[in-house]
Formats: structure tokens, C-alpha cells, sequence
């Protein structure tokens, strides 16, 4: 009963710059930019996150924001929410302050979040994944299953790792920040071999940090190792290794309404406010991975490509957290207002899951038309086992907190959990003059074994379409139809079976890439349905209900890019019509951010910036209304080429706000200001 309350709309056992900015913008000369590649700046032109080829932007027919490494490192981006702070149709910190995973939502709902273009199982079983160790950070917008399966109607968060480079780079570095932060991290990569046959590339990190709440670390240590060997023009292998060990603690304390967002006689609740037990909670997590990305071209118009990647993962959750939903309008159970009951949580799953997708791609011409086929197969495989426990635990006053009550329990051993998905699909891109037709189709079949119930299998086919001009001067306008389908593991409390969750989205959209220029803007309107979502039963939160169908619709502006020779911006603005049925979200969502590059006593390498996000006011149910909130943040920094110094400030105003206020009775508080002075040696 009480482990349906742990996590946020899930249950709680689911637990632009100079070349010399940054390391990765230093480019091999002559290098054209592909799909995976650093860049330079804020704009990319090509993904292969849309179409699992490798595509310009302006050419694939749905909406796509890419967050290059030179952003992540102006902003000092400290986990994948952060990047997305300023993306268009995004929602980050969805959640508000959280160590286990990074909560984003996308066009009202969250994404499923994938690595390399292969699927990250979260269930509390993985830890956040580093945003040091990415090149890229890519969210295509809208139902994605054609191209991935089973997936969210909000889309695909695609995390693109850094990969071996043909120029030798070096970079070491130092963060220190408020919160206790100190982090030291280092990025190597280069040839092995003088013939260039052989790449390699070393990313590791090493941090210790406390969080804005008391009793909760949030350290971690990270080795991913990667080595590319290219026999020939032709083939490409990268074996991947990725090694990630953290300790953490409580950061969300599901506090109830009263002492948030509505009067309590006691005030405001302190956001460093801990409602677990020191000695007792954790959130320790364990990951260790081993894949490889591999390409062979057999001429000039086939390719093959197989990506792999097997995860074994391991997690001891231990967690009390307060009843703020038995009766959300009177939470306390003393006449001062100050007590709440608690319950505790303890789950240690361990997890291992193997992932593979393969296709074949051509390039040919039919008369008049040019033709980018794909035929492709992927399969994942997913199993869990581990011990939980749960109850009722000891009371706590949240506003003169005595602690020491820590639970007496005993674990019993979960049931044994194997997921498998297969899927096939097919896609044709097709080209006549300035037309792109797209189409696509995909057949899944998933499968669910729970120990101890009986089997579960959904089958689903999904479709895809897309139309787009490609103008000679930059403009694109397009029109999309995608789908998606969820299986959804599981029984209600009558014993009926979960229905898989369905949802398709029209996109009419505008891409504007100038040529030679480094600029992009983009608009999109989108009408988005989906039935058999489940959210909380308005008449026993301990329960869920599915709904029956649900609308969203919504409006997206975006531009990013250099608009003078010393300044970039990135500018958005988002309008989301959620369905009432669905989680809340604000109506209104925008975010300005500025970078300007000058000179001192004439020298050059200095640059600063500044940035504004204005999330709107909403209401979850019948929650009460989570206020509108304005953040600013600002960047100081001085590349010299071989040292860069920096200075970031996020949420300047310190400001004390909740990111969400949920109808079940519980409230999350966002980051309050963040502090961090960092210096990196290339070389």
C-alpha cells in the first residue's frame, strides 16, 4: 500500500563557442560533421535520434532539440536535468530536487530515456547516468515507437556518449561548489597507433558532495573507457565500457501542502528539510556496462550497423519518507501542526538487462526519387531480482526534527522479473527535388514474466508518416504523423489486467537552418492523444486507475545559434493544453539565455552569460495551485586556450519554490541557488 507513494507518478518499488571553449570542440580539420561528432557552438545540423540514420535537422519531419557539449559546459550543467533547462517542449526537475533519476517531461508526459540510441531500464535500478561522460544530449518530440518500440507518447531522450577521436585531446579538471561540492574529472582521447587504426578514449570523475537537504551525499565515482578500431574505410568498431559507483541519499521529501505551497502556523517548511533517518537511509547504486557500437559499409549504398550493450546494475534503497496522502487537507496528527505519521522502504533489487539493435541501411535511386531505406531488428531482455520491505514507520515533527527512531525490519525476496521486447521495422525516406516523404512501420511483440502470475504478451503495430519541403534557403516546413505503445506489467487492485497504453500526435511544424550560418529556429503545434495512461484513483491514492482517452495540445518556438560574431542565444517558449486527467503541468513554460564573448586589457578568451526561465503557474487535480516562478542564471568564464576558468550561478535570487504540487497530497521544492568555480588543463 505505502510503496505506491514513494516515487512521483510511479509506484516506489518502480523505483556555442570558440574552437578553444571546450575540450570537444577542437575538430580534426577537413572532418564534415556527422550525426555523432562534436561540434562547435550551440547549433547542430545532423541526428540520427529521429531516423536512425544519420540526417540533417531541417530534413526530418518532427521536432528535435540537440544539446551540444559547448552548451552543457557554458551553463556547468551538473546532471542531464540541467541541460535540458533551456530546451524547448521540455520540462526539467519535473520533480524538484531527486538523486535517483533525472525527471523530465515532454509535451506533458516523460520520455524514455535511452543511451547510444539503446534503452536505459530505469526502475530505481540505475543509477543517474554522468552528463561529463556525454558529447550530446537529443530530445525527439512526440510518440517515437516506430523507430524505438515500446515507448512514452512525450518521445525519446536520447544520450549521446563521447566516443574515441582522431586528434589527441586531454583535459583534466576541478569543480568546487557550494553544498560541499569538490569533484576532479578528466577526459583523454586520441590516436593508439600512428596509422590512426586504433582510437581510445578515457572519461572518469571522482566526486564528493552534500545536497541542499541535510543527510544526503551525492557522491560518485565514474570510469568509461572506449577504444575504436578502424581496419579500413569501411568498418568501424567501438568496444564501451562504462563503470559508475554512487552514494547518495534522500533529496525528496514528498512534504504535504500545508507548510509548502498553503498556510501552516508554523511557516514554511526548511527547504534542507531531511524526513528520512541518518544511519539508516541510502540510495546506493551500482552500474557496469560492456558494448559496442560497430559500422560496415559493403559499398557505396548499403550500410550495416549494430549497436550492443549488456548492464548489470545493483541498488540498496532504503528510505522514510511522511504521510502527506492519507488526508492531504489535514496531514498533521498533533494540534500544533508539526508531526507527520512516516512510513519506511527498503528495496535491493539487482538487475541485468541486454540490449541489441541492427539494421541495414541503403541508398538508392528509383527514377526520378532518391530512397534511404532501413530494415532493422532490435531486442532487449530484462531481469530483476532483489529483497524489499516496507511499513509504517516512527513519526517525525518536520519543523524540529529529533532523529534515531531508525525501523526494525526484515526483507523477503521479490518476485522474479523477465521483460523481453522484439521488434522489427522498415523506413524509406524518400527524396524528389525539395520533397521528403517518410514512412515507416514496426511490428513489437513484449512479454512479461512475474513470478509467482501468469505470463503476459502484447503485440503492436506502429506507423509513422512525414512530409517536408526542404526550401533552398534554409526553411522547412513539414507535416508528421507518429504512434506509440506501452505494455504495462501488472494488475489493478480487482485483479484486471493493465491494457497497454496507446497514443498518436499530428505535428505541423516550421525548421528554419540558413545556409552558412550557424543558426536554427524552429516552431511546432501538435495534437497529442493517448488512452490507458494510469494515473492516481481520486478516490484511494494508494491506487491507480486508467484513463480512459486523453488530449494535449501545445505550441513550441525555439531559436538557438550565433546571431553576432560575439554572441549566441538560445530562446523557446512553450504552451502545453494537458488533459485534466493527466499530471499537471504549467500552461505557459520560457527561458532566455545569452553568451557574449570580449576582450580585456586586450586579451582575448573572455566571455560571460545570462539566462532567465520563467516556469508558469498550475494545478495538479485538486492539489492547490504550484506557484509561477522566475529564475535567473549567469556564467563568467576565461579560455586561454590551454586553461579555461569558469564561474557558474544558477538560481542567482535564491529563490524557495516548488516545481510540483501533486493531488495525491505531497509537494517537491526545486534547486535552490547553486554555486561551482571550475578550471580544466587541456593538453
Amino acid at each position: 500500500m505505502v510503496a505506491g507513494l514513494a516515487a512521483p507518478g510511479a509506484h516506489a518499488q518502480n523505483a556555442a563557442a570558440d574552437t578553444t571553449a571546450t575540450l570537444p570542440a577542437v575538430q580534426v580539420t577537413g572532418t564534415q560533421e556527422t550525426a555523432t561528432s562534436p561540434v562547435a557552438g550551440y547549433v547542430v545540423r545532423r541526428s540520427a535520434t529521429g531516423t536512425k540514420t544519420d540526417t540533417p535537422l531541417r530534413e526530418t519531419p518532427q521536432a528535435i532539440t540537440v544539446i551540444p557539449r559547448d552548451q552543457i559546459v557554458d551553463q556547468g550543467a551538473q546532471n542531464v536535468q540541467d541541460t535540458l533547462n533551456y530546451a524547448a517542449g521540455v520540462r526539467p526537475n519535473a520533480y524538484g530536487v531527486d538523486n535517483r533519476a533525472d525527471y523530465v517531461r515532454v509535451r506533458g508526459v516523460e520520455p524514455v530515456q535511452y543511451m547510444d540510441g539503446l534503452r536505459q531500464f530505469f526502475n530505481y535500478n540505475n543509477p543517474r547516468t554522468e552528463v561529463y561522460a556525454l558529447e550530446r544530449v537529443e530530445v525527439l518530440r512526440g510518440p517515437s515507437s516506430m523507430l524505438y518500440g515500446q515507448g512514452s507518447t512525450g518521445g525519446v531522450l536520447n544520450l549521446v556518449s563521447k566516443r574515441p577521436q582522431p586528434e589527441a585531446q586531454r583535459e583534466i579538471g576541478v569543480v568546487l561548489g557550494n553544498h560541499n561540492r569538490k569533484e576532479i574529472h578528466a577526459d583523454l582521447t586520441g590516436p593508439v597507433t600512428e596509422d590512426g587504426q586504433w582510437l581510445y578514449r578515457v572519461v572518469a570523475v571522482a566526486r564528493n558532495s552534500d545536497t541542499q537537504v541535510q543527510h544526503a551525499p551525492d557522491d560518485r565515482l565514474l570510469l568509461a573507457p572506449s577504444l575504436t578500431w578502424q581496419p579500413s574505410a569501411a568498418t568501424s568498431l567501438t568496444l564501451q565500457g562504462y563503470f559508475q559507483k554512487d552514494k547518495a541519499g534522500t533529496t525528496q521529501s514528498f512534504l504535504p501542502w500545508s507548510g509548502t505551497v498553503s498556510y501552516n502556523p508554523n511557516g514554511q517548511i526548511p527547504t534542507r528539510r531531511f524526513t528520512s533517518e541518518p544511519g539508516f537511509d541510502a540510495y546506493d547504486t551500482e552500474q557496469f556496462s560492456l558494448g559496442w557500437l560497430f559500422e560496415h559499409h559493403f559499398n557505396d549504398r548499403w550500410t550495416f550497423r549494430q549497436n550492443f550493450r549488456n548492464t548489470i546494475s545493483k541498488v540498496d534503497y532504503k528510505s522514510m519518507y511522511p504521510d502527506a496522502y492519507s488526508n492531504p487537507e489535514a496531514p498533521y496528527i498533533d494540534p500544533r501542526q508539526q508531526v507527520l505519521n512516516r512510513y519506511f522502504y527498503v528495496n535491493k533489487p539487482r538487475m541485468r538487462t541486454m540490449l541489441a539493435d541492427q539494421n541495414l541501411e541503403g541508398k538508392l535511386n528509383w527514377g526520378a526519387t532518391e530512397h534511404t531505406l532501413l530494415f532493422g531488428a532490435d531486442y532487449s531482455r530484462y531481469r530483476e531480482t532483489g529483497e524489499t520491505a516496507s511499513g509504517v514507520g516512527s513519526p517525525l515533527n518536520v519543523y524540529h526534527p529529533v532523529y534515531g527512531n531508525i525501523p526494525d525490519y526484515q526483507t523477503t525476496d521479490t518476485p522474479k522479473n523477465k521483460q523481453e521486447q522484439l521488434g522489427f521495422y522498415a523506413q524509406d525516406q524518400i527524396r524528389y527535388r525539395n520533397w521528403i516523404f517518410l514512412a515507416g512501420v514496426r511490428h513489437d511483440r513484449a512479454r512479461n514474466d512475474l513470478e509467482g502470475s501468469d505470463r503476459e504478451t502484447d503485440n503492436a503495430t506502429t506507423k509513422r508518416f512525414g512530409l517536408l519541403y526542404a526550401a533552398d534557403n534554409g526553411l522547412s516546413p513539414y507535416i508528421s504523423y507518429s504512434e506509440s505503445f506501452t505494455p504495462i506489467a501488472g494488475t489493478d487492485v480487482n485483479s484486471n489486467r493493465w491494457k497497454p497504453m496507446r497514443g498518436k500526435q499530428w505535428e505541423l511544424g516550421l525548421k528554419y537552418m540558413p545556409p552558412n550560418r550557424d543558426l536554427e529556429a524552429t516552431a511546432a503545434i501538435y495534437d497529442l492523444r493517448e488512452k490507458n495512461r494510469q494515473v492516481p484513483d481520486p478516490s484511494n491514492p494508494n491506487n491507480q486507475v486508467q484513463t480512459g482517452k486523453t488530449k494535449t495540445r501545445g505550441v513550441e518556438l525555439e531559436l538557438r545559434g550565433r546571431v553576432t560574431k560575439q554572441m549566441d542565444v538560445i530562446a523557446n517558449y512553450i504552451y502545453t493544453d494537458i488533459d485534466p486527467a493527466l499530471e499537471g503541468v504549467p500552461k505557459h513554460m520560457a527561458s532566455l539565455w545569452g553568451k557574449y564573448r570580449f576582450n580585456v586589457a586586450g586579451m582575448s578568451g573572455f566571455s560571460a552569460g545570462a539566462g532567465v526561465r520563467y516556469l508558469g503557474a498550475f494545478t495538479d487535480g485538486g492539489a492547490p495551485e504550484t506557484p509561477s516562478v522566475t529564475l535567473f542564471d549567469a556564467m563568467l568564464a576565461y579560455d586561454s586556450g590551454a586553461w579555461r576558468y569558469a564561474l557558474n550561478v544558477n538560481n542567482i535570487a535564491d529563490r524557495t519554490y516548488e516545481v510540483t504540487c501533486l493531488r495525491r497530497g505531497d509537494c517537491f521544492y526545486g534547486q535552490r541557488r547553486t554555486v561551482t568555480l571550475s578550471a580544466a588543463y587541456r593538453f
